[in-house]
């Protein structure tokens, strides 16, 4: 691709000063085989981008290639497959620079620049411009030599690692799902591992009983457990079905008669207290038995139809479970299904007695569900109801209520892991559980030490909230640690290949 070197005006070199706020810088040189001068690498992160660059070390009228790797950040990391790249060389208020109108492969740039004066204090500039991503990353204190030989006597050595390195190129990482974080004390709390149990929180669920004896019948196909139901709407419908007595047929012929016969005990009533040939007192007791009768008939008539007495779901929610077949004959009072609202749930969990001392510092609390997905109350709405302050004579544990808001996955029922967060751990130097790695008991974090060189290091766990794990030894603050696509540099440490790089200097 054809380039242009431009020489900046006087002032112009003024806006070049301001690197990144916030960017982390670090060199590594490679080692000279004879008189040849090995490529130096930078890795630089800022909040938006990565970037890995490696190049020639600068020297006057030497023309030196740039393989720059842009990497957008984000919950997975992804190379930056357009835009432009301009890279500048700057001293004071001169220098030079050159653009790139797209990376010449996914994610890689490759600009070049020719240095016209020696001298150290350069500054490298990378601006990135790709929709509606801007970035600039700065490179201080470069050295521009004047011959190779200068180049080859300022060679340095690197510090020896801590752990196993293990290569893993921008290609194999932009592959999967990967990402990076930055090490940071921070707050943390101590963590209380157990048990525990979710269930529907207290007026949240409703049994449906029979009102009457009979036999009962399914109001449809979908009068299954987990399907929806609204208020009011029918379920089941009980009918006399050739049972003999005390089913729901004879009663309501029963009540019906009863009925009438107090209604018409009623109506000559009213005209035998006008005539006083009854007393009021009698006419009251008439009216009594009159209005029992009523109130009984129409309670047990009023869902009462041609195929027998209906019975709807007291409220709106999901059918947590059918307790009777269809054909089923039902004594009255019996349970036929439950209904949940699920919109609140109560996440039960049991502390051993030796935990007591902590539990009055508990105000939330992350949990496991069967499958692996951890949820944290906190971002449920939860709420702790109480916590117990003895144990029972059945039992060493002690149990620890909390009210949460179920957003639709979570099952009433289900046993799940709970992780209490207890007293505070004000520096924590804390990872998602996603970057420990485990080899026959030892644990170990790939920590990046280049752009594509990565330590294996052991380390030493501390406590852990399902979601987050501490690491007490085996990582420095500041240190990025591998947090997805770390199996993935295992399998790639294990196979023994690294595939072809690709990159030009």
């Amino acid at each position: 691709m054809a380039f242009c070197l431009v020489l900046f005006a006087s002032g112009c070199g003024q806006d070049q000063e301001h690197a990144h706020d916030g960017a982390e810088t670090e060199a590594e040189h490679g080692h000279p085989h004879g008189d040849e001068l090995e490529p130096v690498s930078y890795t630089i992160y800022t909040d938006k981008t990565e970037l890995f660059v490696e190049f020639k070390p600068l020297i006057v009228g030497e023309t030196s290639s740039f393989a720059a790797h842009v990497t957008r950040l984000g919950e997975n990391f992804t190379p930056l497959t357009e835009g432009q790249l301009t890279v500048s060389l700057v001293k004071g208020d001169k220098g030079i620079r050159q653009t790139v109108q797209e990376p010449r492969s996914p994610g890689i740039f490759g600009p070049a620049l020719q240095p016209r004066e020696a001298g150290s204090g350069y500054k490298l500039i990378f601006d990135v411009r790709s929709g509606d991503l801007t970035d600039r990353i700065v490179i201080d204190s470069l050295q521009v030599y004047p011959n190779a030989e200068a180049a080859l006597a300022d060679t340095k050595e690197t510090a020896a690692p801590m752990g196993e390195e293990v290569p893993f190129l921008k290609e194999q990482a932009w592959k999967v799902e990967f990402a990076t974080k930055q090490v940071t004390p921070q707050p943390f709390n101590n963590i209380i591992r157990t048990s525990g149990q979710i269930m529907p929180a207290p007026g949240d669920e409703q049994t449906i009983t029979a009102s009457a004896s009979g036999v009962v019948s399914l109001a449809g196909n979908d009068v299954i457990v987990g399907s929806p139901v609204k208020a009011r709407e029918r379920l089941f419908t009980i009918s006399g079905g050739g049972v003999a007595e005390g089913n729901i047929d004879t009663r309501v012929r029963e009540a019906r008669t009863d009925f009438q016969r107090a209604q018409a005990d009623y109506e000559r009533a009213k005209e035998l207290v006008k005539d006083q040939i009854i007393s009021q007192r009698e006419f009251e007791s008439r009216k009594a038995i009159y209005e029992n009768a009523a109130s009984a008939y129409r309670t047990i008539a009023g869902n009462y139809g041609p195929k027998g007495l209906s019975v709807s779901a007291p409220q709106g929610g999901f059918i947590k479970s059918v307790l009777v077949s269809d054909g089923e004959f039902v004594e009255a009072g019996q349970p036929l299904a439950s209904i949940t609202q699920n919109e609140r749930l109560v996440l039960r969990a049991e502390v051993p007695q030796t935990e007591a001392s902590q539990l009055a510092n508990v105000k939330s609390a992350s949990f496991k569900v069967p499958g692996g997905e951890v949820y944290d109350t906190e971002n449920l709405n939860g709420r702790l109801l109480a916590y117990g302050k003895s144990a029972g004579a059945d039992s060493y544990l002690i149990p620890i209520t909390f009210e949460i808001a179920n957003r639709g996955e979570l099952i009433p029922g289900s046993f799940v892991e709970v992780y209490l967060r207890s007293a505070s751990l004000p520096n924590a130097l804390t990872v998602p559980v996603s970057a420990i790695m485990e080899d026959q008991g030892t644990h170990y974090v790939y920590v990046q030490t280049a752009g594509e060189t990565f330590e294996k290091r052991e380390v030493k766990l501390g406590a852990s909230d399902g979601i987050n794990v501490q690491l007490l030894s085996g990582v420095r603050p500041g240190e990025r640690v591998v947090t997805k696509g770390a199996y993935q540099i295992k399998l790639s440490s294990a196979s023994g290949e690294v595939p072809a790089h690709g990159h030009e200097h």
